[in-house]
């Protein structure tokens, strides 16, 4: 009796395969992010003490780009607040949360685990300590840009040690990076404290506001300063997109698929350390938003880097947008700091993720 080859069915009509409704789906989240991002940036720059409508708000951005649309701010100084203080603020937060977000899913891409953040490496601590010795010993060699000059260097000098130190016998395994980058992070914990123990009052509340990160005081030089290196950092990053993917299926298939995996790693570690060093040079340590916006996004669009890191990029602008916003409106006269906010619902996610992972896994053994 022979048998006959099944006949493949075809989808009825209206109804998309599973293969076209991926790309539907990130698509839309990726046009829903960017016109998140611009709504929120708008009302972010009318926002704060001085509350600026926002028709008026369009409406000087429409001017300022040569189009007569729109009412302009009725406020005496209402123009000039908002492109001295509130836009370049705007921007910055949109630069750091875009560099951090990368940055996130860059490292969940090498380690392989939605559990990983740029800390990990040790950029964040390095980072930490390098300015808080600069505050602590009043370093003025760069004149104002001594602190960020210093956070940058730390961080990248950091990670570049702790890979440094988990290389052996020609390669890096990533158990041992991530172990090693626990160490120096306890290092860097205890050199810190040192410093709050020596500096005085005024360099201690400095330093611990630093770690508490901030937007406060960015201005368009400063800006000028940080988007090279993130649009860079964000480029390569992109670049390596496929590379990424072939990377997730392992490192053995990744090779057989010509991937120089230990080229890869290096090159991607080094890349998130410029990109965290830049985000936290001018604004401080901004927790959790590499932990938390990578994976939110995963869950929409799935593992694909080529999807993920874009999202990325524009959900961490957009979260560190909103978060800016709350902290110098939440409480009346009073500018929060912006990593205590991030902390405050980072931290219950990540604990969330944890036993999702745990549970999902069926243990940990």
């Amino acid at each position: 009796m022979t048998q006959t080859a099944p006949v493949p069915t075809r989808a009825p009509a209206g109804v998309p395969t599973p293969s076209r409704r991926r790309p539907t789906r990130s698509a839309v989240f990726v046009v829903a992010l960017s016109v998140g991002l611009l709504l929120a940036s708008l009302v972010a720059a009318g926002s704060g003490q001085l509350v600026i409508p926002f028709d008026q708000v369009v409406g000087s951005v429409l001017h300022r780009i040569g189009l007569d649309l729109g009412p302009m701010p009725t406020h005496p100084r209402g123009d000039d607040t908002l492109w001295s203080v509130r836009f370049p603020r705007v921007t910055m937060a949109i630069v750091v949360g875009a560099a951090l977000g990368v940055a996130g899913a860059l490292m969940q891409g090498v380690f392989g685990n939605p559990l990983a953040e740029p800390s990990v490496v040790g950029v964040s601590g390095g980072a930490a300590v390098a300015a808080a010795a600069s505050i602590a010993f009043s370093w003025t060699f760069a004149g104002q840009w001594t602190i960020a000059v210093c956070a940058f260097v730390g961080g990248l000098v950091t990670t570049l040690a702790v890979y440094a130190l988990a290389r052996a016998d020609g390669r890096t395994e990533v158990v041992t990076l991530v172990l090693t980058g626990i160490a120096v992070n306890a290092v860097a914990g205890a050199a810190l404290a040192f410093l709050l123990f020596v500096g005085d009052t005024q360099a201690r509340e400095q330093i611990v506001f630093w770690q508490l990160g901030s937007l406060n005081g960015s201005r368009w030089q400063y800006v000028a300063v940080v988007a090279p290196f993130a649009i860079v950092g964000c480029l390569v990053a992109l670049a390596c997109a496929r590379r990424l993917d072939l990377l997730a299926l392992g490192e053995r298939p990744a090779r057989h698929l010509g991937v120089d995996v230990e080229r890869l790693r290096v090159g991607l570690i080094v890349v998130v350390a410029l990109l965290t060093a830049a985000a936290v040079s001018f604004c401080g340590i901004v927790a959790f938003v590499g932990l938390v916006v990578p994976h939110l996004v995963r869950m929409v669009t799935g593992p694909g880097h080529r999807i993920v890191l874009p999202a990325s990029m524009l959900a961490g602008a957009l979260v560190l947008v909103i978060a800016d916003t709350t902290a110098r409106s939440f409480v009346a006269g009073a500018d929060l700091p912006i990593g205590m906010l991030t902390s405050l619902v980072g931290g219950p996610f990540f604990f969330w993720m944890l036993r999702r992972t745990r549970r999902t896994a069926g243990g940990w053994s």
